[in-house]
């Protein structure tokens, strides 16, 4: 049973928070671990380094290659060859090939060290019979001390041919099989895709789905059409003015202009609108002219569709050329006649297409981007660091789902940075799961965000289950978010993060995640030179987005993304995809907007903090301090110039004291600032609820009103804010007459009096009456106070 955290045990416990990895990194590696035996390998334009940022874990590969001049079967008079190899307990079979002679897998078998129990290794040549068992052809048997060991970057072991021995291994048989037998560890290039003893429970389909990939997110690309104007568009019904508008579709993606002003038969409508399309380009771009007849109907006048490839790539901001396009009468054609009379007449749409190159495609929240880069490569800039991430394992990983009468959990970590997404191996029934993979990232920005996320594998039922487990999703574990710019160069991290998950019945632990991770700098000026540069590519700048574009893009953008990558083999599902993506960022909940507002809290805190500490010194709760405040006062007043060096001197010896206090790990989950720990039942039921809701009208109703409490406090103040605004205003809009005269009279006398009297005496008097003592101090409100309190606001207005 998951036991829910209340907010008493959370603050007497370490549950939620971070812990250091106990990890033995890259001791046993041949190039040693740490920053000095770090090796970099230039490939191009690919960057790789050590892999010792993970455990070692050892494996004896088998690579079953072909086999020749097998015997025919007796009895059948063909052959139907595989391969099974053995090692103890464990046996792994390559598929079958029917009446083939000379057969060829080219497939790979991982032993893992550890769990050895044999001390030979036997390879099996035989064949599938469809009755009884099957017939034994041949074998070959390796001594496992013999095994060669290959260390990468070695070039891989070259296969051999070995003749097949009889059963009892006195004699050769008909028949050779090329293999080729080392041993290695995970960093082996053949690892991702060997058949492991983990999974020698798993057959058919399933095996596809635990291996480790990688993934590339599809190169995206705004679509920006301007739709300028329209020919000769006649409509069918010429009794009442049409009121006309332009409907574009690309895939799913709907979008329309608005009814154009002018009702003729040449409407103007130089709208821009904005699409997300993905290479390889798929879709075509479908454009109708309409005419709106009614709410829910409109008279489709014309049509034609495009190819999205055919349009210009723009890089910059300079404007493409213009184009006109002949539309299909919609229903039209159909006759020979009506054909040839379409050709002499057609009505014409006057567009300006182009692929955006020069802008960022948001395919995630803007909070924790993790790629800036514009779409097209030519733009780039050089790398200005590399980003190594050993996803090592978990521990403490609750059972997930039930499997014979028990709990049990299949999972598997993923990883997104960039336009790559990693996935690992599926650990088997294991609430410990050991990964020990590592991956490597190009930054092309510190300020980035990379996300990992462990999930539970509910896809292993195999091509017999595959209609069971078609509607399972993949269940999530949990999350985890590094930002690159809180990490030292070229130091190791290796810490347990904490999976916390929010579920309707409250805050969960599911179990620790470990890492390992190093971000090494390329080049310093670069990277200083980054802290100075835009966040987003210049065409964010130069043509910016509405904030509603954005939303609309961006989840246009993750649909795609999921899709494609659902496409994939093994797909990277749509709920993985949307976990990560952080697809319902948007949607309200009452707990966000708590934690968002103590944030704010935060944050003035310090300015509250100054001001309560000043109003001391004003009012000389500590004479010793208001004294010194005095005699700063007076020397800065008497010596100008240091105001400003005293201000930067004193933030750099702040900043220079609070280095003995900077944070040692990367930030995680917060559960007090996530305002996770003390939430509402109902509130968390709030925010699991669908959109639109689903549930009864009597609880919609009581959050309904709730909500307006909230609204109307929040009413209140922003009124009171626009209050004070108004009376501003109010000061020379002679909305008061007294009130504006006696202002503007006050200006004209401190005019006067400001030009004949020495700056330094003004600000000396001033100082000094702000610091007086209290005993020359009233509790009665200041005259200005009260002078502004009086003036109008337009408040008297509204209804």
């Amino acid at each position: 049973m998951i036991r829910i955290k209340q907010r008493g045990s959370i603050n007497q416990d370490n549950d939620y928070k971070m812990n250091d990895a106990n990890s033995r990194l890259g001791e046993q590696w041949p190039n040693g671990g740490g920053y000095g035996g770090r090796i970099w390998v230039n490939r191009g334009e690919k960057i790789s380094s050590a892999y010792d940022l993970v455990e070692q874990t050892h494996y004896l590969y088998v690579r079953v290659v072909k086999a020749k001049d097998l015997p025919h079967n007796g009895v059948t008079g063909s052959c139907d060859p595989y391969v099974e190899v053995k090692l103890g307990n464990y046996k792994g079979r390559t598929k079958h090939f029917e009446n083939k002679r000379n057969p060829e897998w080219d497939q790979v078998f991982a032993f893992s060290k550890d769990r050895m129990q044999a001390s030979i290794l036997e390879v099996f040549l035989k064949e599938r019979e469809t009755v009884g068992r099957d017939d034994y052809i041949g074998r070959v048997v390796f001594d496992l001390n013999e095994v060669p060991t290959r260390v990468p970057p070695d070039s891989p072991l070259a296969p051999q041919w070995y003749r097949l021995e009889d059963r009892r291994g006195q004699g050769k048989v008909m028949g050779e099989v090329m293999l080729a037998v080392w041993m290695g560890t995970q960093a082996d290039e053949a690892f991702p895709e060997a058949w492991h003893t983990e999974t020698a429970f798993v057959q058919g389909e399933g095996l596809f789905s635990i291996r480790s990939k990688v993934y590339m997110t599809p190169k995206l690309w705004y679509l920006r059409v301007n739709v300028i104007e329209a020919q000769d568009v006649i409509p069918n019904d010429r009794s009442r003015a049409p009121e006309l508008l332009v409907k574009v579709q690309v895939g799913n993606q709907v979008l329309r202009t608005k009814i154009s002003p002018t009702n003729i038969m040449n409407p103007l409508w130089n709208e821009d609108l904005v699409f997300v399309v993905a290479e390889p380009f798929e879709e075509q771009l479908v454009l109708t002219v309409e005419d709106h007849i009614h709410p829910t109907k409109d008279d489709v006048l014309g049509k034609i569709m495009l190819p999205v490839n055919v349009f210009e790539k723009r890089l910059d901001h300079r404007p493409v050329h213009s184009r006109w396009f002949n539309l299909e009468k919609f229903g039209f054609g159909v006759f020979e006649a009506d054909r040839r009379m379409e050709q002499k007449f057609s009505s014409r749409v006057h567009l300006r297409v182009c692929l955006e190159g020069g802008y960022h495609v948001l395919d995630e929240s803007t909070m924790y981007v993790s790629d800036t880069r514009p779409t097209a490569r030519q733009l780039w800039k050089p790398p200005v660091g590399i980003l190594e991430v050993g996803i090592l394992g978990a521990q403490g990983i609750l059972p997930m789902k039930t499997k014979d009468g028990r709990g049990t959990t299949d999972a598997y970590c993923v990883a997104k940075y960039g336009q790559k997404w990693v996935r690992t191996r599926t650990i088997l029934n294991s609430f410990a799961p050991k990964w020990n993979e590592q991956y490597t990232w190009e930054v092309y920005d510190p300020c980035t965000v990379i996300t990992l996320g462990v999930f539970d594998n509910c896809h292993l039922g195999g091509s017999e289950k595959g209609n069971v487990h078609s509607s399972a999703r993949d269940s999530r574990i949990g999350k985890v978010r590094i930002r690159l710019s809180t990490l030292e160069s070229h130091r190791v991290y290796a810490n347990s993060y904490p999976l916390l998950v929010l579920h309707p019945g409250g805050l969960k632990k599911m179990g620790e995640l470990q890492l390992a991770i190093r971000f090494t700098s390329l080049s310093l000026a670069n990277m200083i030179y980054m802290y100075g540069h835009p966040l987003l590519p210049k065409m964010h700048y130069l043509h910016p987005f509405t904030v509603n574009q954005i939303d609309s893009l961006r989840f246009q953008a993750m649909n795609i993304v999921a899709a494609r990558l659902g496409r994939a083999e093994p797909p990277l599902r749509k709920e993985v995809v949307e976990y990560m993506l952080d697809v319902d960022s948007h949607l309200w909940s009452m707990r966000k907007s708590k934690a968002n507002f103590f944030r704010i809290m935060s944050i003035l805190s310090g300015t509250i903090s100054i001001s309560r500490w000043f109003g001391d010194v004003c009012h000389w709760k500590n004479p010793i301090t208001s004294v010194l405040v005095h005699i700063l006062f007076l020397i800065l007043i008497w010596y100008p110039e240091l105001i400003l060096p005293t201000m930067f001197l004193y933030m750099f010896f702040i900043g220079l004291w609070n280095y003995r206090f900077r944070p040692r790990n990367p930030p995680h989950m917060d559960i007090k600032l996530s305002w996770a720990e003390a939430v509402h039942p109902d509130e968390l039921d709030e925010e699991f609820d669908t959109f639109p809701t689903s549930r009864p009208h009597e609880i919609v109703r009581m959050r309904y009103d709730r909500l307006r409490s909230v609204a109307g406090r929040i009413q209140t103040v922003v009124g009171d804010i626009a209050t004070q605004g108004e009376r501003f205003q109010a000061l020379l809009n002679w909305r008061d007459p007294r009130a504006t005269s006696l202002f503007i009279m006050f200006c004209l006398s401190a005019a006067v009096l400001l030009y004949v009297t020495p700056f330094r005496v003004v600000a000396l008097v001033a100082g000094l009456y702000t610091l007086r003592h209290p005993k020359l101090r009233t509790k009665l409100p200041a005259v200005p106070s009260n002078f502004f309190k009086r003036l109008p606001s337009r408040a008297d207005g509204l209804l």
